[in-house]
């Protein structure tokens, strides 16, 4: 894990690691030491960012305070759903809510009668969803909000239209052959440990610790599931999964990108890169080696991911390149809301609660062609 990720109790984890290592009598004392002056300033900059949105709640504080001493307005304004779920009171429901999964004391504070989940604060639904945009795959990911298996029907073959004279003899019906991918959701779950301390914070200080924590990892490991299933994918299409086409190649080189390209559904009109940081490395140093003046990427974006592998390990594909839009689709029957569980028995004497955060969602490949993935093997 790069330590620009790490949260609180990842750097807590890994300098606990580093004491340990540091003891040690071949160990690298200078790359520790460099180690660990990278998490206290990771470390610095979470205090400062939870400072920051402390600041920015007494500001709020602040404010309201002010408005409650202006003389009262002889007709009471009747506040909105939309603004009681932006309250501090509604926020404080929340927070019990999610501690508790008692939904009693929100639904109270709403002017009108809301069926299914009680709606969340408009920052929380911002932290989730800023969240699934920082993973550069599932923000590119076509989503639906479909309830139960969801089943995408694509095209395995078919036929050209033909011209047809006026008073020629019928056209033949056309031989198609479709199959259908069938979305059946599963929970992708993320657990982490807070202590009691973080557990009593109220309101908006609570939401935004449990949610900054689980949110990302969800949305990183929904991204890594869907690229196992495009690496699960053969090369031929069945009734029940689309082609995922094949390179093989053990090294980068210059025109590999355009290779795969080339395998490409004309569909597929916005295809990305996905590989690791060292391929990409690799790539570079074959356009610097020569001397190339192009560009290896073909000018697309590239995404990288450590759930793919390095050239010379064919432990994963090396490098997949697709049209995530069209050829994959995430299926969130009851939304991109997260549910959690905490448990204050297991981690009693170390006085620490396990969190575990979880969401139901289905995730699949419903296009023929709109990915590629070079595997090693050879050139």
């Amino acid at each position: 894990m790069e330590i620009k990720e790490m949260t609180m109790n990842d750097i807590e984890i890994r300098s606990a690691e580093i004491e340990e290592e540091i003891q040690q009598e071949n160990a690298d004392v200078e790359t520790l030491t460099a180690e660990v002056e990278e998490l206290e300033a990771r470390k610095a900059q979470i205090i400062e960012e939870a400072e920051q949105r402390k600041r920015e709640v007494e500001e709020v504080k602040q404010t309201a305070e002010a408005l409650n001493e202006q003389p009262e307005m002889e007709e009471r304004k009747v506040m909105t759903n939309e603004e009681i779920r932006n309250s501090k009171a509604y926020l404080e429901a929340y927070a019990n809510y999610i501690k508790t999964d008692k939904d009693t004391e929100c639904r109270a504070l709403l002017t009108e009668n809301v069926s299914g989940t009680v709606p969340v604060p408009e920052f929380v639904y911002d932290i989730v969803k800023t969240a699934w945009e920082r993973d550069g795959i599932t923000s590119l990911v076509r989503k639906s909000y479909l309830k139960g298996n969801l089943k995408v029907g694509f095209e395995i073959s078919g036929e050209d239209a033909v011209f047809h004279e006026e008073g020629d003899d019928p056209i033949d019906p056309e031989n198609l052959v479709l199959g259908v991918v069938n979305l059946v959701p599963q929970s992708i779950k993320k657990a982490v440990q807070i202590s009691d301390e973080v557990y009593d914070l109220r309101g908006e200080e609570f939401l935004r610790y449990i949610y900054d924590e689980i949110t990302y990892r969800i949305a990183k490991t929904a991204g890594e599931a869907l690229l196992a299933i495009i690496e699960a994918c053969g090369t031929v299409s069945t009734t029940n999964a689309p082609a995922v086409a094949q390179i093989v190649s053990s090294t980068a080189s210059i025109g590999l990108i355009a290779q795969c390209l080339a395998e490409l559904s004309p569909e597929a009109t916005n295809p990305v890169i996905i590989t690791t940081r060292h391929n990409w490395a690799d790539f570079k140093a074959a356009q610097y080696a020569g001397q190339f003046d192009v560009d290896p990427f073909e000018g697309l974006p590239v995404i990288f991911s450590s759930a793919l592998s390095d050239f010379g390990n064919s432990t994963h594909a090396n490098v997949i390149v697709g049209d995530l839009g069209y050829g994959a689709l995430m299926n969130f029957p009851n939304g991109q809301e997260i549910r959690f569980k905490f448990d204050d028995l297991t981690l009693k004497k170390a006085d620490l609660i396990e969190v575990l955060g979880r969401m139901y969602v289905g995730i699949g490949v419903v296009a023929p062609n709109a990915f590629v993935q070079v595997v090693g093997g050879g050139d």
